[in-house]
């Protein structure tokens, strides 16, 4: 197959168009954005040059760029810089906005190409671990496809930007670049780091910790596999139990997988079995009364965490999906309530602790799970119609973490799991016959 080349054609900073950015106070990070890693989490969206508001593309650079440098009117914090773990100043500094070109057809891309292509789409290299917190907060790459489609892709960075914050994002650009945005506006958008407020000096520990659970040097690989409808709930009826008797599709799935990753495990190290622990992001947004961190950005998920003996064979799907149900339950609204002002931090250290002791248990396998469910970014239209695909990212950076991500399909109730493992581990999966009984593999971009 030829390989997929994107030739960037300029580069510029896109900044806020409004002179009031710079009257703005430094914009405080919350609590969990400190305890986060600095590294970019990305998201592509195709557009077809079926629709008739994309054939002109003589206009849609200057639209977006436009557009962008107002949505940085109303979501500032993403123009500037971090400052010492504490804070987003410096608003005037901008976003880098990539413009290139490919002799590729978009049809052809997303039908033939391999997933390692995606990389070339993205401004910076997705999930690699950043040392340095002064780089921007977003960066934006546009691919001009020979058709006339386009890819859109974004890497925003983790310090500021979970799932929910990500769709925002999207979600305001869009509207504006549609011409329907300029009222938007978002009075709740610190809320996060008054409810979690940051800490002056966050212990050097617990942000080792941090970096310990999101990176660790391997050789990863990035495989997309589809959970058909039918497959999805043959294994909610075996995810069910006495505990949890209607599994969601994302417990079931991300129980199976984590089942079948420690399967994976066992082929590899033999008799030497390592403990196996699953994190899950939670997203604590829906979880307070009344929903005080709505239209808030940031971090504002915590992780969930269970252990299993990977040595117990004979563990069932209902009994993993029992502990990861188990765990995600603590984050009830009483938790909520526990984590939050200057006397939050004891909550939050006491979790920390926890995951430290886990952590210190003969090196275990960490297998990450975050679901996008109930995001769509298959929805954000900028102006020439909804996108024909989503993707991810082709290959994570050297240091980085066995995660699953979870995303709608983009027909029926299907869900497409993006798996990046280990080289080995990932090569175990792919020969797993049970595993294969449930989830497709894709190696190319799309299956449309």
């Amino acid at each position: 197959m030829m390989k997929f080349e994107a030739q960037i054609l300029s580069k510029e900073i896109i900044k806020p168009s409004s002179p009031e950015i710079h009257e703005k106070e430094p914009f405080k990070l919350c609590v969990f954005d400190q305890l986060t890693p600095t590294t970019y989490i990305p998201v592509i969206a195709f557009y077809s040059s079926t629709d008739a508001n994309l054939n002109n593309t003589t206009n849609i650079l200057p639209q977006l760029k436009k557009s962008l440098s107002e949505t940085l009117n109303i979501l500032y914090p993403f123009s500037g810089r971090i400052s010492n773990n504490m804070f987003i100043h410096d608003f005037d500094a901008g976003v880098p906005f990539l413009s290139a070109r490919t002799g590729c057809r978009l049809s052809e891309f997303i039908k033939h190409h391999r997933l390692e292509s995606l990389n070339k789409l993205l401004p910076c290299r997705p999930f690699s671990k950043e040392s340095n917190l002064q780089v921007p907060l977003l960066l934006c790459q546009v691919t001009m496809f020979e058709c006339g489609g386009l890819a859109l892709g974004l890497c925003s960075s983790h310090k500021i930007t979970d799932a929910n914050t990500g769709f925002i994002l999207s979600f305001v650009w869009s509207k504006i670049c549609k011409g329907s945005g300029r009222e938007i506006k978002f009075p709740g958008l610190s809320k996060a780091s008054l409810i979690f407020p940051p800490r002056n000096l966050m212990p050097k520990n617990y942000l080792s910790l941090m970096e310990n659970l999101w990176f660790t040097k391997a050789n990863y690989i990035t495989r997309k596999f589809v959970f058909n409808a039918g497959a999805i709930e043959i294994l909610k009826d075996m995810a069910k139990g006495e505990a949890v008797t209607k599994p969601t599709r994302a417990e079931a799935v991300s129980g199976f997988i984590w089942k079948c990753s420690m399967a994976a495990s066992r082929s590899i190290q033999g008799t030497t079995l390592k403990p196996s622990i699953v994190v899950q992001a939670v997203n604590m947004r829906p979880r307070g009364k009344p929903k005080t961190l709505d239209g808030s950005i940031g971090n504002v998920f915590w992780w969930a965490s269970a252990l299993s003996n990977p040595a117990d064979t004979d563990t069932e799907l209902c009994d993993l999906v029992e502990l990861m149900s188990q765990s995600i339950a603590v984050f009830d609204e009483e938790y909520l309530r526990s984590v939050q002002g200057e006397q939050g931090f004891e909550a939050i250290s006491e979790h920390l602790n926890q995951l430290e002791l886990l952590f210190s248990i003969e090196k275990p396998d960490i297998f990450a799970f975050t679901s996008w469910l109930n995001i769509d970014f298959l929805k954000i239209d900028f102006g020439w119609g909804k996108p024909c695909s989503f993707a991810l990212f082709g290959k994570a950076g050297p240091e980085f973490r066995n995660l699953t991500v979870l995303v709608e399909t983009k027909y029926g109730q299907g869900i497409e799991a993006w798996i990046t493992l280990d080289e080995l581990r990932m090569s175990a999966l792919q020969k797993d016959h049970e595993f294969l009984k449930f989830a497709s593999p894709n190696l190319n971009i799309s299956n449309l």
